[in-house]
């Protein structure tokens, strides 16, 4: 279908809920795709970190299409071997004990949160949940409660009560919200939307210390930050702790809807059958494309070269004159441009054949994690192109 009958189509039969950009791609492999026309994009964005290995990396796809010609949908009444697997392997590399299986963030978070409110309970606590301004928790009402950020509430009011807000990075202000109505604190290492801003290590150990001194449990959403985004498997690693429950999604999927919550050897056993549940999830379609993306991406060596590029990232735009800063870590990478506005960058970009993002008014990349150098070299060319122009 040609782009302009695409867009009317798109524009007549689908709500008007995405700010569409002027790309339609349609076919891809590793960090490039293609439009019908033949038009080519380096990818920096990887589907907003869901394409983790980039497009249709072939161990993947392999292991995908081999599933889908043995069952393709299970209820999870039943037992199921890739979804078991794929606990092992994901609990295996965060230090946790236990998974549930979903769909998206959101209901990695939403389940988060009930984990942590029935602990509460289970201890004698209150239900509210200290998050951070300028977080990002999901789109659903309660997970936008739990995000610290008004522009996302005020069409929905009123949303989920319980969710309280402290300044990222000031743990003095988390300790005077801290009360015995406090179930948890749920945070973000690296505040993606919100800008691609980390947590300094030493805050996320004193926000561990101050968890374990109130008997509350500590969430760590690493939708975004998950599955060797930022150099690690996870992203709270780089602190040395273990939260209590941890949530991700994007990454581990490669391109197919997934979500899960793990939860530490503390809270194994707070549900109970029927507490929580998903049609779709733990699907073995999905489990089984994961658990290549896991093997992949739980490798030493390919976690240090997730570094590295992120490094050489940074590197090739040091000597840029419209560069104000760069921060975030590994492959998770945010630009503070001088003059131009980052919107206007991303459509540019698009013009050249560049795919980025944007995280409030900074530049965001999310390329591939197994992007090549070649490939890196191309899109920072193409970005240097519109940002000096």
């Amino acid at each position: 279908m040609k782009k302009e009958e695409l867009k009317n189509l798109d524009s007549e039969y689908i709500l008007h809920s995405y700010g569409r950009v002027n790309a339609a791609p349609e076919k891809g492999k590793g960090a490039v795709c293609y439009e019908e026309s033949g038009k080519k994009y380096i990818d920096f964005t990887s589907g907003i970190g869901v394409n983790a290995l980039g497009y249709c990396p072939d161990n993947w796809v392999e292991a995908v299409k081999e599933q889908l010609d043995k069952i393709q949908h299970v209820s999870n009444y039943y037992l199921s071997e890739n979804a078991a697997v794929l606990a092992k392997m994901l609990s295996e590399n965060s230090g946790m004990s236990r998974a549930f299986f979903c769909n998206s963030g959101a209901e990695a978070n939403e389940c988060a949160i009930k984990i942590a409110r029935a602990a509460a309970l289970k201890n004698g606590k209150g239900f509210n949940i200290i998050t951070l301004v300028n977080s990002f928790h999901g789109r659903t009402l309660t997970t936008l409660a739990a995000t610290g950020q008004d522009v996302f509430h005020q069409k929905f009011l009123p949303l989920t009560e319980g969710f309280l807000y402290a300044e990222a990075g000031d743990i003095e202000a988390l300790k005077t919200l801290i009360d015995e109505n406090t179930a948890a604190v749920m945070l973000e290492c690296v505040q993606g939307e919100g800008g691609v801003l980390p947590m300094e290590e030493d805050y996320l150990k004193a926000v561990r210390k101050l968890c374990d001194e109130n008997n509350i449990s500590m969430v760590v959403d690493e939708v975004q930050t998950g599955i060797g985004r930022t150099g690690k498997f996870f992203s709270y690693q780089w602190a040395g702790i273990i939260p209590d429950v941890v949530t991700c999604a994007k990454g581990l999927g490669g391109g197919l809807p997934i979500g899960c919550c793990l939860v530490s050897e503390k809270h194994k056993d707070i549900f109970a059958p029927g507490d929580n549940g998903s049609t779709f999830g733990a699907n073995p379609v999905v489990c089984a494309g994961a658990r290549e993306i896991v093997k992949t991406v739980s490798d030493e060596k390919f976690l240090g070269e997730v570094l590295k590029k992120g490094e050489y990232i940074k590197k090739s735009l040091s000597d840029c004159e419209e560069v104000e800063f760069i921060r975030g870590k590994g492959m998770m990478i945010g630009i503070k441009l001088k003059n131009k506005p980052a919107k206007e960058v991303l459509g540019k970009c698009i013009e050249e054949g560049l795919l980025i993002l944007t995280a409030k008014d900074l530049v965001r990349f999310l390329p591939p994690l197994n992007i090549s150098y070649s490939e890196i070299d191309e899109g920072i060319k193409i970005f240097r192109k519109v940002i000096e122009a």
